[in-house]
């Protein structure tokens, strides 16, 4: 499962020697109680670092940064007025996000005893202004977050923050396993593999498929027996999976996929993988609730080889690691055009994992139709109503896009007996037709990560440590000026 706690955020002050000892001893002060106030907050540890007065001891502030493995970013505050000159060099080196806090210590102004000493030691008004004006200078990608440092919407959205840098760390050099190639002629699942890792950090590899298998193969029946025994504690078993049922050797058979499957993942210090029912040599069955198991354990997955889906799945499993809800591999897979009541209806062949599931999660088996193999084991649940959405990662040739739709899912008016899989309805926003003919128009993959635990916020934040591009469509999406916005990112981000 995902740890985020490992994780640090270093709480840094910018001041300067103009306003005396004593002075910079009340900042140092102040910033050791917001830090240790943001500790008891944020999701994450926050450090305190010094107060920072000068262009050396910047630089090397972030030269340490840049190479202490579990610092995933800085929160930047200016005290006092920092000449902003000073921060040049420093900036210039930072490779870790950065959260630009305007603040002040004090919440309300002392009306009565206010004088000039307290306007001097309390600047932030116009010293975070000066930091401000060289991140732009700089065209520094940063988040800005304005407020009182002991106001709940402050907490929120820096732990928005902090839970996205970890997302990012998790990036950096991260593995993602592909079992085979991509489906056949698909192009939205394609991709530049080594722009992405100069872009986002993170490595795709394509292993043969026969390694899975000689993995697989090594598993004993001892384990299989004690997975199954797990499947048969945490899930409802069909009838036919059940001890002395017809289909109990499929079970078996899941097992050992699964156990192999994990092993290979574990070995190559992967954090995601795909794969493609075009590509089974060897394989009994296509995974279904290995993969379903995995994605609950943090792995990302892409179906079909999708490995840009796969990598956004981890990492929003990272984002929303220990909130209620969970996020998972989706597809937009069919409609329901009634009108007034516009539905889409989201699910995969198998792979829908159980992080987003409602009511009982039932272990089943039933044919495939395609692939070829023996019939798979899935798990088949429904999933509660409620906010959500859907996000995506094209590759748009010269830059790479993400896209971000806000649904609404609802809970089915009828029930499904002959779907075996697992499945979510939603609406979209602002409406079906605006939606999705903005989705279109954007370029958006057919494959998503669906969530119940992110907001948008999440996924923008996301897209600025990447300095990639983001769309968000949502309820004030307009079709006209959507279009607009499409045509004036093409000259924004013309290379």
């Amino acid at each position: 499962m995902i740890d985020i706690s490992q994780y640090e955020a270093w709480f840094i002050t910018g001041s300067q020697h103009l306003y005396g000892p004593e002075t910079l001893e009340q900042v140092a002060q102040h910033s050791q109680e917001i830090a240790a106030e943001l500790g008891t907050k944020l999701p994450i540890k926050i450090v305190y670092k010094p107060v920072l007065t000068g262009p050396t001891e910047i630089f090397k502030l972030m030269q340490e940064a840049n190479t202490t493995p579990n610092c995933v970013g800085l929160i930047a505050w200016m005290h006092t007025f920092s000449p902003a000159k000073m921060w040049i060099n420093g900036l210039k080196i930072l490779q870790k996000p950065l959260a630009h806090l305007h603040t002040q210590y004090n919440r309300d102004i002392p009306w009565d005893a206010i004088d000039m000493d307290f306007m001097n030691t309390n600047q932030s008004a116009h010293g975070d202004r000066e930091f401000g004006f060289i991140g732009s200078r700089m065209r520094l990608n940063r988040k800005v977050i304005v407020g009182h440092w002991q106001s709940t919407d402050v907490h929120e959205r820096l732990s928005i923050w902090s839970r996205v840098a970890c997302a990012w760390a998790d990036w950096q050099g991260g593995r993602f396993v592909r079992f085979g190639d991509n489906m056949r002629y698909v192009a939205v699942t394609e991709g530049d593999k080594v722009e992405a890792e100069i872009k986002f950090g993170y490595e795709v590899n394509t292993y043969g498929i026969g390694d899975l298998v000689a993995e697989v193969n090594e598993v004993t029946d001892a384990q299989i027996a004690e997975l199954v025994a797990t499947y048969e504690t945490e899930y409802e078993l069909a009838d036919d999976l059940r001890d002395g049922g017809a289909k109990r050797e499929s079970l078996r058979d899941a097992a050992r996929i699964e156990l192999g499957m994990r092993k290979f993942l574990t070995d190559r210090n992967a954090k995601g993988f795909t794969d493609t029912f075009e590509d089974l040599h060897g394989m009994k069955q296509l995974p279904g609730i290995a993969t379903q198991r995995l994605m609950a354990d943090g792995y990302g997955f892409g179906g079909e080889g999708d490995w840009k889906t796969s990598a956004l799945v981890r990492a929003m499993k990272v984002m929303g690691a220990g909130l209620p809800g969970g996020n998972s591999f989706m597809e937009d897979y069919t409609y329901h055009f009634a009108p007034g009541q516009e539905q889409v209806l989201g699910s995969h062949m198998l792979e829908i994992c159980p992080s987003i599931a409602e009511g009982k999660v039932r272990a089943e088996v039933h044919p495939l139709g395609i692939g070829g193999k023996e019939d798979p084991v899935r798990l088949v649940f429904n999933c509660p109503a409620g906010e959500g959405l859907n996000a995506t990662i094209v590759d748009m040739g010269n830059r790479f896009r993400m896209i971000v739709n806000e649904v609404v899912a609802v809970a089915p008016a009828h029930e499904l007996p002959n779907l075996p899989v697992a499945r979510i309805l939603w609406e979209v926003k602002p409406d079906m037709k605006t939606g999705v003919a903005a989705w279109i128009l954007a370029g958006g993959a057919h494959h998503t990560g669906f969530s119940q635990n992110l907001t948008a916020e999440y996924l923008e934040d996301f897209a600025e440590m990447a300095g990639i591009e983001f769309l968000i469509i949502d309820a004030d999406t307009k079709l006209r000026t959507f279009k607009n916005e499409l045509r004036f990112n093409e000259v924004a981000f013309r290379g």
